[in-house]
């Protein structure tokens, strides 16, 4: 917060009017791959680029050897990797990077997805999953990472770039997908992207970056258009809204939180879980989904249970969970 009114070439009242976007985030610290004078010069593509392939393999091999070390699997057993990111690109994909620091066996098959931003963990979860269910008995990991530090703009002062500045971190998430073994069963997955809604979420190609995009208006959209499609997708699986035991979502800020809760038609304050990763973490992007259905999994409360995102199309994700 101090920082941004040196960051920033705004009239000094409209940094007074914005700076309460730091405070009322609901985030009481976040992780950088960068220290917060990097923030303070020009970048380019080149060197956000060697950034990215510097951190993002490195976050990814903490969160594949902790993932494995939990799961009790060797590194042969990987059958194939969906690795998910959206603020950084590298050719040879992040995958094949992690390859060459870990034993995974030459023959894995690898699936880099991007562009599906704060919906990507959800939405990769779906995606690893359908791989499992297409041959039983193959292990698939899921690696998400993002290091939306790495987007910030020296220059850029539109107002989406300071709220960005007050709401996004850096993290990665691993999770192991098959159709053995004894975590929460994965159901019926979907998605609904909202015709006209390009220019909600997303990112503006510049030359020296990623611009970040988003509207103000994705708590209002969240009030009024969540409800319908998360009905849909449901009665599409003849599931009714009063079977789902608990919820599961990314919480892209303190005002999407209390949105979804209206939406949901649930106590104000009830999602503690997401309000608790927000605080600790900020919006990681698409990992931060995994690590609230962490810290849920933890209470070992009984399903059914809903996992969401919301992503650039813009686009909501389900993913139904329910107890083995």
């Amino acid at each position: 917060m101090a920082a941004a009114g040196h960051l920033f070439d705004r009239p000094p009242a409209e940094l007074d009017r914005l700076m309460p976007a730091y405070s009322n985030a609901g985030i009481a610290r976040r992780h950088s791959c960068v220290p917060l004078d990097w923030y303070f010069a020009r970048h380019g593509w080149h060197e956000r680029t060697a950034l990215f392939v510097e951190h993002a393999p490195a976050l990814l091999a903490d969160a594949t050897e902790r993932c494995l070390a939990s799961a009790g699997m060797a590194w042969e057993q990987i059958d194939a990797i969906v690795t998910v990111s959206s603020t950084g690109i590298a050719t040879p994909s992040l995958d094949a990077l992690l390859m060459e620091r870990l034993p995974f066996r030459r023959d894995v098959m690898r699936l880099p997805v991007f562009g599906l931003g704060c919906a990507g963990g959800v939405l990769g979860f779906s995606r690893a999953a359908e791989l499992a269910r297409a041959a039983p008995g193959r292990n698939v990991l899921l690696l998400v990472v993002e290091l939306c530090a790495l987007t910030f703009r020296r220059g850029d002062n539109s107002k989406s770039n300071v709220i960005a500045t007050a709401l996004f971190g850096d993290g990665a998430a691993a999770a192991l997908i098959s159709c053995d073994g004894d975590g929460p069963a994965l159901g019926p997955a979907g998605e609904y992207t909202w015709p006209g809604t390009l220019d909600v979420m997303g990112w503006h190609v510049e030359e020296d970056g990623l611009g970040v995009l988003f509207s103000r208006d994705i708590p209002t959209l969240v009030r009024t258009q969540f409800r319908p499609a998360m009905l849909g997708f449901l009665a599409r699986h003849g599931i009714a809204p009063a079977e789902i035991e608990r919820y599961v979502c990314h919480p892209g800020g303190a005002k999407v939180i209390e949105a979804l809760e209206d939406a949901l038609a649930l106590e104000p304050g009830s999602m503690t879980e997401a309000r608790d990763i927000l605080r600790l973490y900020g919006n990681m992007s698409a990992p931060t989904a995994l690590f609230v259905l962490e810290r849920m999994l933890a209470t070992r409360a009984e399903g059914p249970w809903l996992m969401t995102a919301l992503g650039p199309g813009f686009t909501a994700a389900f993913q139904l969970l329910g107890s083995r």
